[in-house]
């Protein structure tokens, strides 16, 4: 049912900018609160937000070399060799060779990094079922199907892109 005012949306047609504005306005509120709720759990853990943005790479790229890492990141070769050597002292990360190649090294998440990703997620989660806890019965079916929306939306852009692969896009939190 639509409000008064709002325009239908036909597909292949372009939304109005102002819903626009107001959707990324909303989605971007509410993406930070759950970044930040997530965040001041690994915090109090000692892990940093430079350390999950690596996890979050490697759980999304997979095992990757230190140069692919250096790239992805923006830094120097030096530098994320100083970021990766604080991670692997914590557990976080692990370094392993190919056995094919001996010489090439690849970075993955060790058991801390996984238990801190799945802390994350976890603690993200807790805190969307209580934020949907507040929603009417009648309310939750209609979030559902605007939600399944953005993902269909989201899933045609990232086909639209496809130097950027997402390996992890169809897991469930």
């Amino acid at each position: 049912m639509r409000s008064i005012g709002e325009q239908a949306t036909i597909p292949g047609q372009e939304p109005s900018g102002s819903s626009v504005d107001a959707i990324l306005t909303e989605v971007s509120s509410w993406v930070g609160e759950l970044r930040c709720a997530s965040m001041g759990r690994l915090v109090q853990s000692h892990v940093s937000l430079s350390h999950m943005h690596v996890l979050w790479l490697l759980q999304h790229q997979g095992s990757m070399t230190m140069s692919r890492l250096a790239d992805l990141l923006d830094v120097s070769l030096s530098n994320a060799t100083g970021i990766i050597d604080r991670m692997e002292e914590k557990g976080l990360i692990e370094r392993v060779r190919v056995p094919d190649d001996r010489r090439l090294v690849l970075v993955r998440p060790g058991n801390a990094g996984l238990q801190a990703l799945t802390q994350s997620e976890t603690t993200k989660r807790e805190r969307l079922r209580a934020v949907l806890g507040h929603l009417t019965a009648a309310e939750r079916p209609v979030v559902l199907t605007a939600i399944r929306s953005l993902r269909r939306a989201l899933s045609a852009e990232v086909e639209s892109d496809p130097p950027h692969l997402h390996h992890f896009a169809d897991a469930t939190h």
